[in-house]
């Protein structure tokens, strides 16, 4: 049996753009690879680049979370609860390629690349990214003054 079906009722095929689509408000280079588009409803997902030295804007989101899948590089990575008392005192975790983490809605977080080789990763948006405002610079960063 054979399953016939319409080029518009099947999802399309994404592929990687060699360069940024869109810089981030935090300063990285975003590569979209998932989204409406391509009929996704639930989720969205784009390629995240920074670069080797470089240390991003601190922002939070207002209605997404993000899951992280570190590809290649090293960094940091601040995340911060929207209640937390003092910012200053939330440490950082270090990532690597094969690494995985969340950025909860609403927290601020900051990341940076080490020397030598840019942080690259993928990056799923639950619900999908809603457009231009969704990223908010926040008041502190727990990484330093940006560079991007």
């Amino acid at each position: 049996m054979t399953c016939k079906l319409s080029e518009t009722d099947i999802p399309p095929l994404s592929q990687r753009s060699p360069e940024p689509e869109v810089i981030a408000p935090d300063g990285s280079e975003i590569r979209l690879l998932i989204g409406a588009r391509h009929l996704s409803r639930g989720a969205s997902m784009v390629e995240v680049t920074l670069g080797a030295g470089q240390v991003s804007r601190p922002v939070y989101h207002q209605t997404v979370e993000e899951v992280w899948y570190v590809l290649e590089g090293r960094g940091q990575v601040w995340r911060c609860p929207p209640d937390a008392a003092e910012p200053a005192l939330v440490s950082a975790v270090s990532v690597a390629a094969g690494d995985a983490l969340v950025i909860p809605t609403g927290w601020a977080f900051q990341f940076c690349a080490d020397e030598g080789a840019d942080l690259r990763f993928l990056c799923f948006t639950l619900p999908p990214w809603p457009g231009e405002d969704e990223a908010q610079p926040a008041e502190y960063g727990g990484l330093g003054e940006p560079t991007v």
